[in-house]
């Protein structure tokens, strides 16, 4: 039998490089492991994306016996083994999918002591003849993924969830491990009582997603700004559209297969196998975007999903927070990407007020779409928003979300917002928003001269604005809980509106909804934003063909692509571009199963793209991530936002250094790079980041002093490697 050994982490640093191809843990996550092993219990709250898999199945490879995963979906449980059967883990599932012989066949799998990981839904666990079955067998932990299901002040809550207390009664000393990627404090508490992990350890993970870039607009013809978005930014790519509706669903679906897009609907109205079919597809094959309702997503585990658009308003900022996070679960750059309007704001906040729901749910779900609204309406960095929702400060602006990147004006609008609230009291707090447009810019319609509101004194006050203007405002001023929407969406002022009306207090509204819309040709022109393409236009090529190769080999092994390599492990062979068996080896994500499997194939791609007059170019934010958000500031053209003080150490005027990064010595430095990981045997990214690479190839160091302070490039890797780095310039340089 397997014993814990009293230091676990030098095994737990093997098998990680072994079976998942990782040099060294992510953040937090070497503690989790540790703590798990030891038998104690944990709670881990950690973004989607963050690696929250393998803090319970790394353990359950070290601790005696087999880890049950307590799973909320079906098809997670499928994609998780799947994966893991690759890496070479004895892993299974049990679920309503199996057939009765299959069913026995796991079992026995499981009572012969031949399982790893087992992963059981909570309806199937709660059943007497499993837990039966799991007193009869050694346990070595149980993990609860979606922890927050758990709570009735979760977005997600599951009764059966409530159900897991049987857990700390039935196997006491067995170590619990619950895990979330999102948990307010209430939601929290739930947890720990419910599953009894008071004292447990609690593992808080930043909630930062550097990769996505997050972007609102103003809803105006959402299908189609769906469709220019994609066809601009993400033509090709795998891609999640959220509806509130399943029509909405289907109509956009079918309205994206009609402009040529590979698009299939998913929500809860089809028929098992419709679902089923969609899902595969999404899983399966490359470039399929899949529009659903919630109810697709929760536990999906594709890690190049390139986008998450919402076309209509989510309900919470948790929600918001989980769906979007289903982009870019590889760290590549990826896009959130939402359209809302005032109908969206009024739909939503109508339903929550009409709602059977207890008085006090009412009042924290309110609380928290407030606070989505806020962040829709931001004038500030969307990102430092977010993340102060979950208790996370983030320093400064992000440079990675559309506030940042085109920061909107705002202007006082106090006086436009008293027309507005004066034209909904004075036609009888009752009426819809074109209403009040008609009797703000003076329209005498047909409704308005039967409700004799062409005689108020609010008629054509506002006529020196335009339609989109009032539409704006009255937006916002739902949003912001000036005006709420009652029945048959009238709007009506609120007590918060009294304040406001008498002057008491100000208003400033964002600008970019008060000013016509440019046209697609001016948007073209006036773009500043870099592309997001995830490997340089040098390397794309050869990561085509393997991504080409990966999809062959997925079909015929029947895994999903992402099984056999991630888009991240295809970008660093592709960037790495290695000849050798133990070169591949040190790509991040490449194991010792996968190289075997795999390594040959691979090679022999590689070998047929040398990648000749290959260029480099300035990274983006999200491709050098938040810890080198300093950095990225400094080495992209300042912005007239940007921060008078430098951000890197700046060198005085003669140095008349260049602005852009040298593509002789980026390609210089990357040969130095891969003869550096040839000689260690680490991976190419561990001798220096791309983001040291490029800040060189841009300043252009010629003594090893000049290399202090530029990002990545810590004293360790300027001792190593500083004499070897500005010999490769000056070689170049002096050429």
């Amino acid at each position: 039998m397997t014993t814990v050994p009293a230091d676990p982490m030098p095994r737990a640093l093997t098998l990680l490089k072994q079976v998942w191809g990782y040099d060294a843990f992510r953040g937090v996550q070497g503690d989790i492991v540790r703590t798990v092993v030891d038998g104690e219990n944990a709670l881990v709250l950690m973004p989607t994306g963050g690696g929250k898999s393998l803090c319970y199945q790394l353990p359950s490879l070290l601790r005696p016996g087999v880890g049950i995963v307590v799973s909320p979906l079906i098809a997670l449980m499928k994609d998780q083994v799947d994966t893991l059967r690759q890496l070479g883990v004895r892993a299974a599932f049990l679920n309503s999918t199996l057939s009765l012989q299959d069913t026995r066949d796991v079992e026995s799998d499981l009572l012969a002591g031949n399982l790893d990981l087992l992963y059981v839904a909570p309806e199937r666990l709660l059943l007497p003849r499993t837990l039966e079955l799991l007193e009869r067998v050694h346990v070595g932990l149980f993990a609860i993924d979606e922890a927050h299901c758990v709570s009735q002040w979760g977005h997600d809550f599951r009764p059966e969830y409530q159900g897991l207390r049987v857990l700390p009664e039935r196997f006491p000393y067995i170590p619990r491990v619950a895990l979330t990627a999102t948990a307010d404090d209430r939601t929290r508490a739930d947890i720990l009582n419910v599953l009894e992990l008071r004292g447990a350890r609690q593992f808080v993970s930043s909630f930062d997603r550097p990769n996505i870039q997050y972007r609102v607009a103003n809803k105006e013809g959402p299908k189609t700004q769906l469709l220019d978005f994609i066809r601009a930014e993400h033509a090709g790519d795998a891609g999640i559209v959220y509806c509130l509706s399943r029509k909405s669903v289907e109509e956009t679906a079918q309205w994206l297969v009609a402009q040529g897009i590979d698009a299939v609907p998913y929500h809860a109205g089809l028929s098992p196998r419709e679902r089923g079919s969609a899902q595969d597809r999404f899983l399966n094959e490359e470039g399929v975007i899949v529009c659903a309702t919630v109810a697709f997503g929760m536990g999906i585990d594709k890690p190049n999903v390139r986008f998450v658009a919402h076309l209509d308003l989510p309900k919470s900022m948790e929600g918001y927070y989980q769906e979007t996070g289903r982009a870019g679960r590889d760290g590549l750059p990826s896009t959130a990407w939402m359209v809302y309007g005032l109908a969206d704001v009024v739909n939503v906040r109508r339903m929550l007020a009409s709602s059977d729901a207890p008085e006090e749910v009412k009042r924290v779900e309110a609380a928290k779409l407030d606070a989505l609204l806020t962040y829709c309406e931001a004038a500030t960095c969307r990102r430092q928003l977010l993340l102060a929702y979950f208790g996370e400060e983030y320093p400064q602006p992000c440079g990675n979300c559309d506030v940042c990147l085109n920061p909107p004006q705002v202007r006082d609008m106090t006086r436009e917002a008293q027309m507005a609230l004066s034209a909904a009291i004075r036609s009888g707090n009752r009426y819809g928003a074109a209403h009040l447009t008609d009797i703000l810019l003076g329209r005498e319609t047909e409704k308005v001269r039967a409700m004799n509101h062409h005689a108020l004194p609010t008629f054509g006050v506002g006529a020196a604005h335009d339609e989109k203007t009032w539409r704006g405002v009255l937006r916002q001023l739902v949003s912001l809980g000036y005006l709420a929407a009652g029945e048959h969406h009238g709007l009506s002022a609120t007590g918060k509106a009294r304040g406001l009306l008498k002057g008491e207090t100000t208003l400033v509204l964002r600008e970019d909804t008060l000013v016509p819309r440019v046209s697609k040709r001016e948007r073209e022109r006036d773009r500043t934003r870099p592309g997001r393409a995830p490997v340089n236009a040098q390397d794309q090529p050869l990561f085509e063909a393997l991504r080409a190769w990966r999809l062959a080999k997925a079909r015929e092994l029947a895994v999903p692509p992402y099984v056999i390599f991630t888009d991240a492990s295809l970008k660093g062979i592709a960037e790495l571009r290695p000849s050798t068996h133990a070169t591949l080896g040190s790509v991040s994500g490449v194991g010792q199963r996968k190289l075997a499997d795999f390594g040959e194939d691979v090679l022999g791609i590689v070998a047929q793209h040398p990648g000749e007059g290959r260029t480099s170019r300035v990274p983006t934010p999200a491709e050098l991530g938040a810890k080198s958000n300093s950095a990225v500031l400094g080495l992209l053209r300042p912005r007239p936002s940007a921060p008078a003080a430098p951000l890197l150490p700046a060198y005085s005027p003669e140095d008349d250094r260049p602005e852009h990064a040298s593509p002789e010595v980026t390609e210089a430095l990357k040969e130095l790079r891969r003869e550096l990981a040839r000689e260690t045997g680490h991976s190419a990214f561990v001798i220096f980041p791309n983001a040291a690479l490029e800040a060189i190839a841009t300043r252009q160091p010629r003594t090893v002093e000049q290399l202090q302070g530029l990002p990545g490039l810590g004293p360790k890797r300027i001792e190593a490697y500083g004499e070897r780095i500005v010999e490769a310039i000056r070689t170049v340089l002096d050429a």
